[in-house]
């Protein structure tokens, strides 16, 4: 138990260290966007005289170490900041864009965990022969295409051929959830890539542990078929699954920029590229400070499960 209680303060200490590098990563790449943030909100044919005013209302005349400051203090105190473009709170934007982002990761997560666990374990039962060929080429194959690119092919195919599904989401708004039709295609494409991932990792993992001595000592037990498949060997794959699992969420998250776009659902991905076309920098920054703290305590759950599951490993072999 204090093995496990020093590796969690350490990597307590670790996360709380890497949002602070977030926060200072995130103000830094923003200070150094090409252009300048008072005259593009100043419209096409700037007048010098709104273009100042513009820059000491946005505090542009002051250091980037005081706005830092303020920013940072603002932070600590649960303020992301407030729109340039449109004056409303970021939290505001993020209330409005994370509830369909949500869905999409939800709903893909509901499929991903048991095709991916589900493929790789029988993948792994049947290492070397066709079964395990055909998933283990098809996940290979899914996985080169990029998402636009399947997304682009799914639409022609299921929505403007065969006319089965919409291609977009538009004119359903933010209730996603009213109309579950819109919400396949984005679905599988999201669901393409991650599955592939976790069938080979599960699959390599497993391969692993059947021919490990603990699970050999099983089977000399008597122990054989699913209760020795996942009683004895899954435990020993789950832990890179497990970070793999907290990466693809992470990236549901806060990285499916591509496919809310391509589909146009109003999430996050969205918000923040509205953002960055209107040059709305405080919407930028306190969207990519949740990314980053997100990312941050999604690995660090990930750490967390991954150290608790390979001792138990360990101890059984």
């Amino acid at each position: 138990m204090s093995g496990l209680r020093s590796f969690v303060v350490r990597r307590l200490i670790l996360g709380a260290l890497q949002t602070v590098a977030v926060v200072l990563l995130v103000f830094a790449l923003t200070e150094a966007l090409p252009g300048d943030a008072a005259v593009a909100l100043a419209g096409d044919q700037p007048d010098p005289a709104r273009v100042a005013a513009i820059r000491e209302a946005m505090r542009l005349d002051r250091p980037a170490w005081e706005r830092l400051a303020d920013w940072a203090a603002g932070l600590l105190h649960g303020d992301l900041g407030t729109s340039l473009v449109s004056g409303r709170p970021v939290s505001q934007y993020l209330a409005d864009g994370f509830g369909p982002t949500l869905l999409l990761a939800t709903l893909t997560v509901a499929l991903l965990v048991p095709a991916g666990f589900g493929l790789g374990v029988l993948a792994a039962r049947y290492a070397g022969r066709a079964a395990d060929r055909l998933i283990s080429s098809v996940t290979l194959a899914v996985y080169a295409v990029p998402e636009f690119a399947l997304g682009v092919l799914l639409v022609t195919v299921f929505a403007l051929r065969l006319g089965w599904l919409p291609p977009t989401a538009v004119g359903y708004g933010t209730d996603l959830l009213a109309h579950p039709a819109a919400l396949v295609l984005p679905v599988l494409v999201l669901l393409s890539r991650p599955v592939c991932s976790l069938v080979r990792l599960v699959r390599a993992g497993m391969i692993d542990a059947l021919a490990s001595p603990h699970v050999a000592q099983a089977r000399r037990y008597g122990v054989s078929g699913a209760r020795l498949r996942y009683t004895h060997a899954l435990p020993g794959a789950l832990a890179p699954a497990a970070q793999q699992l907290a990466r693809t969420v992470d990236w549901l998250l806060c990285g499916v920029v591509v496919v809310e776009a391509l589909f146009v659902i109003p999430g996050l991905g969205t918000v923040l590229l509205g953002a960055v076309a209107e040059r709305d920098v405080p919407v930028v920054q306190g969207l990519a400070v949740v990314f980053g703290v997100l990312t941050v305590v999604l690995n660090l759950g990930a750490d967390l499960v991954a150290h608790r599951l390979a001792p138990r490993a360990g101890v059984a072999a």
